[in-house]
């Protein structure tokens, strides 16, 4: 019984506390908002909520992309805090927000998120340099999403020398991860995730050795800012067996998205968690997106076409800051949105490395407890 009590216990990013140590990863466009979030919070996780084109369903978007978007950064986390029981006393999680660092209104959405009273921010996508500047003065806790030792070495040194401060917990995010992934094509295809022949490397191996780096390094912050920093390890966590070995490693948590999305409580629609549960192994591709990121979804309809380079930018939706409509291989909010909606062979439907293995539907309270290794009794 040691074990899993070790598993289950608590996770402290500063003064808040989560009541497991379950982070549910941002999963945009839609598909991780005020329902999922709010529902991992009253499990006793961290629910997150992913501000990509947050307001693609509220009224007026098509003309006013970013209005839209404030505007639902502030509702969901509202609604988000209502579902997990927080306006009573008793929420038992903690409810953030991810924020991509590549998008156009990156600034804006972390300072929106900050007002509504966001227990946490996590940014990824990019490297959050002004991050602390967004934040100062509020209570809310940072955190960067790192492939390794080497941008997570870059964040804190920025972080340090020019705030003064350093992180509340850093992700650590590995090349099993669903949607953007912080990896070059050669690395993905030296894991032997491409397809590609030649000789490869164990990407579990690799990314133990970066946890393990990573918790080495931010020992130094820790001793220099008299904090503790955890250490969260995400990319491709499926089971409780996951858990426990990221656990070993010196982890205090994890993250988790793709099992998420067959919960009933996800915020995608019904046909979206379905196309999870209906795929294989080899359904599932790594793709180009217009983020300049490595991307890994489901090998569909729309992914093929994209391959070909059978769409063009028909409308601008002022998503990301460095794109040319003229050059992308497709508009990545209308792919994503039509996917969310229900479209998922005419959509671009993200996904984690382990979506093969999703057979079902379940509660967020169940997927909570297997991921835990414990009963609901047994968490209270």
């Amino acid at each position: 019984m040691e074990r899993i009590r070790q598993t289950i216990e608590k996770l402290k990013i500063g003064d808040k506390i989560a009541r497991v140590p379950i982070i549910q990863g941002g999963m945009g466009v839609g598909v991780s908002r005020s329902s999922l979030a709010g529902a991992v919070a009253a499990a006793g996780g961290v629910g997150i909520i992913s501000t990509a084109q947050i307001g693609y369903d509220e009224e007026n978007f098509e003309q006013d992309q970013e209005g839209c978007n404030l505007r639902a950064i502030r509702r969901h986390i509202r609604r988000a805090r209502e579902i997990a029981g927080d306006t009573l006393g008793k929420c038992s999680g903690l409810i953030g927000v991810n924020v991509m660092v590549a998008l156009k209104h990156y600034r804006e959405h972390v300072k929106a998120a900050v007002s509504a009273g966001a227990d946490v921010v996590i940014c990824g996508a990019g490297l959050p340099l002004d991050l602390p500047e967004l934040v100062e003065g509020s209570d809310t806790k940072i955190a960067p999403i790192v492939s390794g030792v080497r941008s997570c070495r870059l964040i804190l040194r920025q972080w340090a020398k020019k705030y003064h401060r350093t992180a509340d917990f850093i992700v650590v995010e590995g090349p099993a991860a669903g949607g953007h992934l912080g990896f070059h094509m050669e690395e993905l295809e030296k894991f032997g995730y491409t397809g590609a022949d030649g000789q490869q490397e164990n990407p579990q191996s690799f990314m133990d050795d970066e946890i393990r780096g990573i918790i080495a390094l931010k020992e130094e912050y820790e001793n220099e800012y008299h904090c503790h920093i955890p250490v969260i390890a995400g990319g491709g966590v499926f089971d409780h067996q996951d858990v426990e070995h990221a656990l070993s490693l010196g982890a205090e948590g994890v993250q988790v998205a793709s099992r998420f999305v067959t919960t009933y409580e996800c915020d995608a629609s019904d046909a979206y968690k379905q196309a999870y549960i209906d795929a294989k192994e080899e359904d599932i591709r790594i793709i180009k997106s217009p983020v300049g990121l490595p991307g890994r979804a489901l090998y569909n309809t729309f992914a093929k076409k994209a391959e070909e380079g059978a769409y063009s930018v028909k409308k601008c939706y002022q998503c990301l800051a460095k794109c040319n409509p003229a050059k992308v291989p497709y508009c990545i909010t209308k792919a994503l949105v039509d996917a969310v909606k229900g479209d998922t062979e005419n959509g671009l439907v993200f996904c984690g490395a382990n979506v093969g293995r999703i057979n079902k539907m379940m509660s967020v309270q169940e997927l909570v407890n297997e991921l835990a290794g414990v009963t609901t009794a047994e968490l209270i």
